[in-house]
């Protein structure tokens, strides 16, 4: 056999000199240079917030194409498409044509191709259908018909399920591992069910020759664990490969990587273990902790320098991701100049908390000019924002909401204003037909008749002593919803605490067990509900403000909104901080530091589950690029808060210490502050920024407080 080379098609005759087409050392820092300049062999990219680490992936694929590696010979892999057409395009604006065949995108698209190519020797047809995620409900629901599930209304719904398989075959453990570990709260009598209706969904699946998104990863790497010969040519292949975010990989993930790491293991991931947030959806942080264990050698490169914060901004978020035992050691250095120190707010409850941030709002807006999308609004749960959004609709402050709908909008939430609307007007034909429709054995028809003869009684009592012709499931369905409502008209319609927890105590708590995947996060809404609800005393107007609040749209600027005559002023953000991630803002609120609340109380105990709630916080404060303000509420509903401990750990050198009350004094910026006690008086140096002032003391360290 004769073997024949082909020389690459940049190759350069014997003396001469490749005249590379980027000035590498003037694009990049000294940081971000290394490893573009020394990329090869195993390799951690640790990129700190805001350190140009897609600039650095980017010209490390530029300059691997630059010294002749074929663009088909490179693997670039993303999280989301967005990254993925951002990178693709920068390095096609740099090199045209010379990056045509280079392999990038999403592991879901690169999964698709490779299947489509290489599927069939793992009895995959290469021109399978991808379910997307409706179609993957619709064909569970069938699958869990046929696994004859019990009658019992509180097994889990489809969307629960379909749930649960996802997270299993990411995780790849068993259907009955992932239920025990994640949804331990679901009834043990209906695992096997529930099991029967996966086993069911995957011989489906192959039968109808149909993948869904779990499959384009879990295939790939079955494929490339079942066939050493492809998995050693796909290796050879790619002989260099690139991930972003490594920190957000899963278990699956990881593998794949490992699995397609050829002979000259050129794998270069880059990420940040410090803003590894996913926990929930299944990433392991320990892919890239444990990186340099998996692939012996790996160089580890750290990006420090940050472009986005100021350097006392990131003062604060150094100090606190240090508190956690779990990661790389790593220092950001601004390459900004100073500004001014984070601001620690500590309010009365949540509407004080509300009032301070959209009075503060409209002073950045009028006093620095800031428009209001310059601005953002961050929260560990949806139902820290309640009261600011009302507050944000009485002052006509518009405003954005990022990955979710309104807190009242939602649907857990709909369902609970539905009973209070029926106890307040017995003819809301809305309200009935939801209640109605959320009931086992009645559906739309059922649900039209019963409206009928209701609407014809004069008041609740009357229609819930009435006998329906209903059949045997139906009837069981009206005669639970009859019992809730009968319960909730002998209650004061302006009690409202007391309306809310009848609620979730009448069965509505495990109606959300059943109905949503994120239980959880839904009943903290609705508890937070139940404290929201406090602050009123007539269910009418409770229920006006709510649907003012629901239809508010923020089109029009009121009068205590400074009009910038610029329409490009746009609308104040509110957002979680998984939502926010990978975003940045002039100036940042995080709202909700309370001890239980952030970190949440779930996480006590559980020292991983604790140093992710840092990480989180580490993503949140490290959003802001020059202004940045943590606020607490110090009351609950009927409870003295903490603050939390991620502020409780930040030594007082760090921040400023705002205190907030109704009719304080105004400080102007350039007055000084003095505080007084029985011993002594201490002067303040001179206020940075216009403030609320009261009882403002010094020499507080929060860390040293117990509140």
């Amino acid at each position: 056999m004769v073997k024949y080379t082909l020389k690459s098609e940049s190759s350069v005759a014997a003396g001469q000199t490749k005249k590379l087409k980027i000035d590498y050392k003037k694009e990049l820092n000294a940081e971000q240079l290394a490893v573009v300049l020394n990329g090869d062999g195993p390799c951690l990219v640790l990129a700190g917030a805001g350190s140009g680490k897609t600039r650095t992936l980017v010209y490390r694929v530029i300059y691997l194409l630059d010294h002749g590696v074929k663009p088909e010979h490179i693997l670039l892999v993303t999280f989301t498409n967005k990254a993925a057409k951002e990178m693709l395009a920068r390095i096609n604006a740099a090199l045209g044509a010379e990056a045509k065949g280079l392999w990038g995108g999403t592991f879901h698209h690169i999964g698709n191709r490779l299947l489509r190519m290489y599927g069939e020797r793992i009895n995959i047809a290469s021109n399978f259908t991808i379910l997307d995620s409706e179609d993957s409900l619709a064909l569970i629901k069938s699958c869990i018909a046929q696994s004859n599930p019990p009658s019992d209304k509180y097994f889990p719904k489809p969307r629960v399920i379909h749930s649960i398989i996802s997270l299993s075959v990411n995780l790849r453990q068993s259907v009955r591992e992932t239920i025990n570990s994640r949804y331990d709260y679901l009834k043990p009598e209906h695992i096997g069910c529930i099991e029967a209706a996966a086993q069911a969904y995957q011989a489906r699946k192959k039968s109808i020759n149909a993948l869904d998104f779990d499959d384009l990863l879990a295939k790939w790497n079955e494929l490339l664990e079942s066939d050493s010969d492809l998995r050693r040519r796909l290796g050879e292949k790619f002989q260099y490969i690139l991930v972003d975010e490594y920190q957000d990989t899963n278990y699956l993930q990881a593998r794949l990587v490992a699995n397609l790491a050829g002979p000259q293991n050129n794998v270069l991931v880059v990420g940040d273990d410090s803003q590894s947030i996913y926990g929930f959806r299944g990433a392991d942080v320990n892919n890239i902790l444990d990186f340099p264990k998996a692939f012996k050698g790996a160089k580890i490169f750290h990006l420090n320098a940050n472009y986005r914060s100021t350097p006392e901004i990131l003062a604060l978020a150094n100090h606190s991701i240090n508190r956690n035992e779990n990661k790389f050691e790593k220092n950001l250095t601004a390459v900004k100049n100073g500004g001014q120190l984070p601001a620690v707010a500590a309010l009365t409850d949540n509407r004080q908390q509300a009032e301070f941030v959209c009075q503060r709002v409209l002073d950045l807006q009028r006093d620095r000019g800031f428009a209001l999308d310059q601005l953002a609004v961050l929260f560990r749960s949806h139902f820290q924002c309640l009261e600011l959004e009302m507050e944000l609709n009485k002052r006509n402050i518009p405003y954005q909401l990022r990955g979710g709908l309104r807190f009242f909008e939602q649907a857990h939430l709909k369902d609970v204003l539905a009973y209070l609307k029926v106890i307040a007007n017995v003819k809301d034909e809305v309200a009935w037909s939801r209640l109605l429709m959320m009931q086992d054995g009645i559906g739309p028809g059922t649900a039209a008749k019963i409206w009928q003869q209701v609407k014809g009684f004069p008041n609740l009592k009357a229609a819930l002593q009435a006998d329906f012709e209903l059949g045997a499931k139906a009837r069981s369905g009206w005669g639970g919803l009859r019992k809730i409502l009968d319960k909730l008209s002998r209650i004061d319609q302006n009690d409202l605490p007391a309306l809310v927890e009848a609620v979730l105590r009448g069965g509505y708590e495990d109606y959300l067990k059943a109905n949503f995947e994120n239980f959880s996060d839904r009943l903290a809404d609705l508890e937070q509900l139940e404290q929201f609800v406090v602050a009123y005393d007539n269910l009418e107007k409770f229920l006006a403000d709510t649907t003012l609040s629901e239809n508010f749209k923020g089109q029009a600027a009121g009068e205590e909104t400074v009009d910038s005559g610029n329409s490009s002023a746009g609308r104040l953000i509110l957002s979680t901080i998984h939502q926010a991630k990978g975003l940045e803002w002039p100036a940042v609120f995080v709202i909700g530091l309370a001890e239980g609340l952030f970190p949440h109380a779930k996480t006590y105990g559980q020292a991983e589950d604790l140093e992710e709630e840092r990480r989180l916080f580490y993503v949140a404060v490290t959003r802001a690029e020059e202004q940045l303000y943590l606020a607490y509420p110090l009351f609950g509903r009927d409870n003295l808060l903490q603050p939390s401990q991620f502020i409780k750990e930040l030594p007082s050198r760090l921040y400023e210490h705002w205190d907030v009350e109704e009719g304080a004094i105004s400080v102007e910026a350039g007055d000084e502050i003095k505080y007084v006690d029985e011993d002594e008086e201490y002067a303040v140096k001179p206020a940075k920024n216009k403030k609320k002032l009261l009882d403002f003391d010094p020499g507080s360290d929060l860390g040293e407080l117990d509140f």
